[in-house]
């Protein structure tokens, strides 16, 4: 027996095996509302105030480098209106780098309990200065100061590194005292293109509902084969 196969007490589970039937209400044209983003609002209702998902906010973002490589993480929306979705990150990051040489980005939020999913597809910008500085001061002290501690993406020796980073910018800005807006730090707005709403159905036959921009700025609804 290897070390890799001792660390398993059991047969692992066969993910071919694992199924669930999802649900019987589906997902109408009749019921889309006119825009995405008021669509987007309506589940985003449903799945923190009527299921209490976790961190329903919580979004998978999918970027590419210039040269075409991708990769994905979790964040956090942090706002959405008809401009766009927003989140924040360290411009130095895998991510911040992928979108300065390519600013074409995915978002998918996974409400894998409702059986939905929602996909965002658009073109990232950086938000101004001013609106990144109001969000930065609404952050708790720690992530505020966490945003300074951590080269996000960048390899480093090891945790203590990391604490003792914290620790030196604690010292300096104890709470109560005002942290400066990193200049490395700060949000992207992503601009839809394409927003797609996905409700699981019985039989794997989901609906699968897209709004695609079109050229006079308002929304046209596609239906997608499951």
């Amino acid at each position: 027996m290897t070390d890799h196969d001792s660390v398993y007490s059991g047969p692992v589970p066969d993910p071919a095996a694992m199924r669930k039937q999802y649900r019987a209400e589906g997902l109408d044209e009749a019921e889309l509302a006119v825009t995405p983003v008021e669509q987007f609002a309506r589940w985003f209702k449903d799945a923190a105030v009527e299921a209490h998902l976790f961190e329903p906010n919580a979004m998978i973002v999918s970027t590419a480098d210039a040269a075409g490589r991708p990769g994905s993480r979790t964040v956090l929306l942090k706002q959405f209106d008809e401009q766009g979705f927003v989140f924040y990150t360290n411009y130095e990051s895998r991510k911040g780098r992928d979108l300065a040489a390519n600013p074409y980005v995915s978002l998918l939020f996974p409400w894998h309990p409702m059986a939905r999913q929602v996909i965002v597809r658009g073109v990232a910008r950086r938000t101004g200065r001013d609106e990144t500085a109001a969000y930065f001061r609404s952050r708790p002290h720690g992530s505020q100061l966490g945003a300074w501690a951590s080269g996000q993406s960048s390899v480093i020796a090891g945790r203590a590194e990391l604490d003792a980073s914290y620790a030196e910018l604690l010292a300096r800005y104890p709470e109560g005292e005002q942290v400066p807006v990193p200049p490395h730090w700060g949000g992207f707005r992503v601009v839809p293109e394409s927003v797609e709403f996905w409700q699981g159905r019985e039989n794997r036959l989901h609906d699968r509902l897209r709004y695609v921009v079109r050229t006079d700025g308002g929304w046209s609804v596609e239906r997608l084969a499951p």
